[in-house]
């Protein structure tokens, strides 16, 4: 079966490669001050979150949630830099782009890659209106919606649709495709853009939509964690539900449908009954 189309294939391979180039980058930028918080300023004395290195020798990491402090040495607040020795960082070097601490070298990836992930993401949602792929990606249809029980049974239970009913998405894959395409993507495009005081100064209302520039980081800090767990979920039932078969219709769009093999009555013997 052909299921995915020249475009679909390429720009989900760019948005990959975007959201990955992203996330390292944005860490990047984050560790220059590995804190969160809420509001139009930084409440230092009450972060929402906070990673940090202590003065022991050798120091300790610790992460701060809703004042509740962690021990996260050697992966959050304290990790090992490029000459081995403890570095006092929010997130280790190998999560980061650049690797070592460069907040104008993670800034630069960080906007040129964001910019190639929006015009992608219109190339997809264009393409997608006109050919009617988007309806067919991300629009439930009236009887998966009726069966969305069976349907999160059959995820919890890894029990994959195999005959016709694979030749299509089911609804939970559907219904995730459309809050990840039109709620934490738009959310974390407009926090972004919140994030800047040129747009801020063109576009009032984002600071206002975002109750401040603070919140807004907050916001975009926790989709992206949103996001980076929707592609693992994702690559996990990629490997599960068949990973070669995954793989090769999203490189060359053609998919093989396994057929259902329904079972043979027993019999007492020739032309005997059941």
């Amino acid at each position: 079966m052909f299921r995915h189309p020249a475009v679909i294939r390429v720009t989900h391979w760019v948005n990959a490669l975007c959201l990955l180039v992203l996330l390292m980058s944005g860490l990047q930028i984050f560790n220059a001050h590995p804190a969160l918080y809420w509001g139009k300023v930084s409440t230092f004395d009450s972060p929402l979150l906070a990673m940090a290195s202590t003065e022991d020798d050798p120091p300790k990491g610790t992460t701060t949630i809703l004042g509740r402090t962690f021990d996260t040495t050697g992966w959050l607040g304290s990790s090992a830099g490029a000459d081995g020795e403890p570095a006092d960082r929010g997130f280790p070097s190998w999560l980061t782009l650049p690797s070592d601490q460069d907040l104008t070298g993670g800034r630069s990836w960080h906007f040129f890659f964001a910019w190639a992930f929006v015009l992608n993401g219109f190339a997809y949602l264009l393409y997608g209106l006109f050919s009617g792929q988007l309806r067919f990606r991300v629009i439930p249809q009236r009887d998966q919606v009726r069966h969305i029980g069976a349907s999160v049974w059959e995820h919890l239970t890894l029990r994959f649709p195999q005959g016709d009913e694979a030749k299509r998405y089911n609804v939970i894959q559907k219904m995730t495709y459309a809050v990840v395409l039109f709620v934490l993507l738009p959310v974390q495009v407009l926090a972004g853009l919140a994030m800047s005081p040129a747009m801020d100064a063109a576009f009032p209302f984002l600071l206002t939509l975002f109750d401040g520039r603070q919140s807004a980081r907050t916001v975009h800090f926790v989709v992206a964690g949103l996001l980076v767990l929707f592609v693992v979920v994702h690559v996990a039932l990629v490997v599960l539900s068949g990973f070669w078969n995954n793989m090769r219709g999203m490189l060359t769009g053609w998919f093989v449908i396994e057929r259902r093999v329904e079972p043979v009555p027993a019999t007492d013997g020739p032309g005997g009954a059941a």
